[in-house]
């Protein structure tokens, strides 16, 4: 099941800077793990935020969450979730 994702990441002004410098790295290294096992397979950054469009594909809104909320940052994050759908005039639709 493939979910278009949006998340704004909005770190706190006042975060220890090494705090910080440690999220985002951590955040990183799980962001690449995920996308490496195949359940992140598109990941774009939206130009002039700190923001992401991405494409999950998991089986589950229930999987999904778990995986979001496993992320470093999750807990500075506004994220919307939309379920997708094959569109019966995509290419893929036609097969």
């Amino acid at each position: 099941m493939l979910f278009h994702v949006h998340m704004e990441v909005a770190i706190p002004h006042d975060l220890d800077p090494d705090r910080r410098a440690a999220l985002v790295a951590e955040e990183k290294a799980r962001a690449l793990e995920l996308q490496r096992s195949g359940v992140w397979p598109h990941l774009w950054r939206v130009v002039g935020e700190y923001a992401n469009i991405s494409v999950f594909d998991v089986d589950s809104g229930d999987t999904l969450h778990a995986l979001l909320s496993s992320l470093p940052l999750f807990p500075y994050m506004k994220i919307n979730v939309t379920p997708l759908a094959i569109h019966p005039s995509d290419l893929k639709a036609q097969s």
